[in-house]
């Protein structure tokens, strides 16, 4: 086998990385034989074809092509003394055929019983010591996919949405194998990644490419293409891979096939109500290729394959709750279809729950909706043109109802004859997303134009409910400056809904907007309108590199009208922001810490009202200590300001000044065992306070064994808790009580996660997570005047206020008296998964998955404990018991 160094000459190292490898060059001569000493070198590195097809994934380097393969052999330390030379020896070489790109690995070491290797599911092999490739297919210099394997045969895959190392998208899983041994001089490892995964031109004169070594028992990162710390991008510093000119990957059809069946069956708790219940349900997916760029994937009722639950929370925010996307079909390339805008794109809107709500003495409702088909073509045209364009429909749904009340007896005087009825609660509905981002020469600058569309079909009882049609999109660019040092940054777009005056007077009235205020000037309550639009623009200036200062300037307008939460996903309108923030930093080892950095940031928000609804002030600072150790302190002041929002609807209302400290330590993750300790208090001007800890451990007790706990508890009292808008009340307040109440709150939740690997291919995992909450109010007052913080608290001025044994009060004042509704809460909640996950061969899956969902909630509101979490394991609910098999065919 040969080494080699041949480079060409673009760009290295940066000078400081250099000036330390020199002084090590100094101390050890030949250190920097073939890492040329120039910063505007890029290393080069070339593939050879196996034209003898030799090759066979054994994780051995003893096929003949190995021994005529050029291999590199210098890496430069990014960890832990950056642009040193590597204190142990790495070769890797490339080699292709006409289906694959083979990637060899030696990676020697010292006492070879001592590697670090734990065996996990893919993509969870932290704290092991791994070899990592990371290319550039497109030779754009601003995408990446990056994939790898550790030392016990676990492997990792990620792409780089944009030109950073530490934007990993985990959804990127390609089909792919890899293979490792073990000897007595450390370990080999061949990966196989077919043409058919990777997306290229097939005209680029290289591919961009970087090799990665992690050696977690002497925490030392290697890199073949240093980048230092203080270098802004990952895919515009790799070095260049060349051999491959003129490759055409195979790119057939693939189809994904899948059967999945469940059974739910209650708990047998007291709250259940469930009967058991059974189901079975198939599904596909396509993926082809057009062309050698674009891919199309279809799918047919897409399965949302997740193993773990949604946490559990308790919600007393007017926004709503955003979860994490899982379905695979809706994962796979959805930053291409995401911009540096608003979210115009939210996936989960599509095969969401049912809109519609209905009362009956029974309800059966539908848990999701029905995805009756999607398509999408994602992929990078030659002329540096990224595209992502996806297109749904969802079926419609009702819910079965059945009232006992429902219907009269044949004769006079019998039984009501039990009335059954199906009633909508979905209409039919059509999704549509694309967006097209060009590339602008070697920079990384970027423009974009993104837009969206949703119809829906106009269905009795929904018309009211849903706006018919949405529409938004804008653009969006990223300009950078100085090797990507520099980014000018910013977007503009707008959005149009139409449909029913009763579906447009609830957007109206929605939490992003409140045009109902009864002090609002620039945009108020219009009750006959059938359309709604706005518009947003935004612009930044931020320094993302450099040794020692970064910096931002951000300024953002959101028009009152804009609306995109039936596609996309956004929480205020009606916003203009100001945003800066600074740091400086220290990325090289001192006397001090081995890194460490100390920020400043500021942002207020202002309605176009043109008043202060929020200020922010922050401080933070960062420390990694010489024993690994990670420190992070922060503190945040917020003054008082008007908010637009706290009376949900009603005029403005001051804000409370308040204030919140923060500390977390953690040690490296690659340590055998890991922990990791938060903790924050906080209070504000009129005696609220806030405290919350947590932390957690993770345990390997063996190579394949892993265990981990995350406790976490919060205590509070918040001083100004909306509780519920009343008529009748004064005139200051536009004959309406806004009424509040302080609350104590406090939370108690432990998650636990388990894994066993019994090989990198056949996994046993297991997620537990008991939860308890409550809530108790007290102090209940309405506001005292627009404007105001004050309340005007019950019971005093003159009025008694009494509470009923089922929780809610009676306030009785001027003779006259109104009622409050309870609002104390407990809340237990009981989720967990234990999973089976065997992959059968590369690409087909089988899972066997046991669930439990348990739930409780009453109105005591007593503080919870730990001892609360044992309750949760009595409370009703229901067991899931799931099998699914996707098969993976390339056609």
């Amino acid at each position: 086998m040969r080494s080699i160094g041949k480079r060409s000459s673009t760009r290295g190292l940066r000078a400081a990385a250099l000036a330390a490898a020199l002084v090590t060059a100094v101390e050890s001569p030949g250190s920097l034989e073939g890492q040329g000493a120039g910063v505007d070198d890029r290393q080069e590195l070339r593939a050879i074809r196996d034209a003898g097809g030799t090759l066979r994934l054994d994780g051995r380097l003893d096929d003949a092509v190995w021994a005529e393969a050029e291999f590199a052999t210098t890496f430069w330390q990014r960890e832990p003394d950056e642009g040193r030379p590597a204190t142990r020896r790495t070769e890797v070489a490339f080699v292709f055929d006409d289906d694959a790109l083979w990637i060899g690995g030696r990676m020697y070491t010292d006492d070879p019983e001592s590697l670090q290797a734990y065996r996990t599911r893919r993509d969870q092999n932290t704290g092991s010591e791994r070899l990592l490739v990371s290319l550039d297919p497109y030779l754009n210099r601003r995408t990446a996919v990056s994939f790898g394997v550790n030392a016990a045969g676990t492997r990792t895959d990620w792409y780089h949405p944009e030109d950073d190392v530490s934007n990993r998208d985990y959804t990127w899983d390609p089909v792919w194998s890899a293979r490792v041994q073990r000897d007595s001089l450390g370990w080999t490892a061949e990966m196989r990644m077919p043409f058919s995964q990777l997306r290229f031109n097939g005209d680029e004169p290289a591919w961009g490419v970087n090799i990665n070594r992690y050696m977690p028992d002497i925490q030392e990162n290697l890199l073949w293409e240093l980048v230092v710390r203080s270098e802004p991008g990952w895919a515009s510093r790799l070095g260049d891979l060349t051999g491959l000119q003129g490759l055409r990957g195979r790119r057939g059809p693939e189809f994904l096939p899948y059967i999945a069946g469940d059974m739910r069956t209650p708990t047998g708790g007291p709250s259940s109500g469930l009967v058991t219940h059974s189901e079975a349900r198939v599904g596909a997916d396509l993926k082809l290729g057009l062309g050698s760029s674009l891919t199309l994937d279809a799918a047919v009722n897409p399965d949302f394959g997740q193993v773990e639950a949604d946490p559990a929370v308790v919600n007393l925010t007017a926004f709503e709750e955003v979860f994490e996307e899982r379905r695979p079909f809706f994962t796979e390339g959805r930053q291409l279809m995401e911009g540096l805008g608003p979210r115009y794109f939210y996936s989960r809107r599509i095969g969401a729950p049912p809109h519609g709500r209905v009362r009956a003495d029974s309800v059966e409702m539908p848990d999701q909706t029905t995805i009756l088909g999607a398509a999408k073509v994602t992929g990078r045209m030659p002329g540096g043109t990224a595209v992502g364009a996806l297109f749904a429909v969802t079926g419609r749904e009702e819910a079965r109802t059945f009232d006992f009340s429902a219907g009269e007896g044949p004769l006079p005087g019998a039984a009501p004859v039990p009335g059954e009825a199906l009633v909508p609660v979905e209409p039919l509905s059509a999704f549509a997303v694309a967006r097209l981002e060009q590339e602008l020469g070697e920079s990384g600058s970027t423009v974009g134009l993104t837009g969206t569309a949703l119809s829906r079909e106009a269905q009795p009882g929904l018309s009211e409910l849903l706006v018919w049609r949405a529409f938004s999109g804008g653009g969006d660019w990223n300009l950078r400056f100085g090797g990507g040092e520099y980014e000018l940054t910013g977007h503009a777009g707008f959005s149009s809904i139409s449909g029913d005056p009763a579906a447009i007077l609830r957007v109206q009235r929605s939490s992003a907007r409140f045009f109902q205020r009864p002090d609002a000037q620039t945009a108020r309550l219009d009750p006959s309108r059938t359309s709604l639009s706005g518009y947003t623009a935004a612009l930044a200036m931020e320094k993302t590199g450099g040794r020692r200062w970064l910096w931002r300037v951000r300024g953002e307008a959101i028009s009152p009208g804009f609306e995109i939460n039936d596609v996309g996903q956004m929480f205020n309108a009606d916003r203009l922001t100001a945003e800066a923030d600074v740091a400086l930093r220290e990325t090289l080892p001192t006397a001090f810490a081995r890194s460490w950095q100390l920020g400043l940031t500021s942002s207020s928000a202002w309605n176009f009202n043109r008043v202060r609804t929020e200020t922010i002030l922050g401080a933070e600072a960062t420390a990694t200590w010489h024993n690994y150790l990670r420190t992070t302190l922060d503190y945040e002041y917020q003054p008082r300001a008007l908010s637009d929002h706290l009376t949900r609807g009603g005029p403005l209302m001051e804000t409370l000044a308040r204030w919140r400290g923060g500390l977390r330590i953690a040690n490296d993750r690659s340590f055998r065992t890991g922990f990791s300790l938060t903790g924050g208090y906080g209070q504000d001007e009129v005696g609220g306070w806030a405290y919350d800890v947590g932390g957690s451990l993770t345990l390997r007790p063996g190579p394949a064994l892993q265990l981990e706990i995350q406790p976490s508890y919060r205590r509070e009292v918040e001083s100004r808790q909306y509780l519920t808008t009343l008529d009748g009340g004064r005139l200051e307040t536009f004959g309406r009580r806004y009424v509040f109440s302080a609350i104590e709150r406090s939370t108690v939740a432990v998650r636990f996660r388990g894994g066993y690997a019994f090989t990198p291919d056949l996994t046993l995992e297991a997620y537990f997570e008991p939860f308890a909450a409550s809530g108790q109010r007290y102090g209940l007052g309405e506001l005292l005047a627009p404007g105001s913080r004050a309340l005007l608290v019950y019971g005093e001025r003159g009025s008694t206020i009494d509470r009923a044994a089922d929780g809610s009060w009676t306030v009785t004042e001027g003779g006259g008296a109104f009622a409050l509704p309870a609002s104390d809460f407990n809340v237990l909640s009981l989720r967990s998964n234990v999973v089976l996950r065997w992959e059968l061969q590369p690409g087909s899956t089988l899972f066997l998955v046991w669930q439990q969902d348990r739930s409780d909630m009453r109105t005591s509101g007593e503080l919870v404990d730990p001892g609360r979490l044992v309750d949760s394991l009595r409370t009703g609910g229901q067991h899931v018991f799931l099998l699914k098999i996707a098969y993976w065919l390339p056609l």
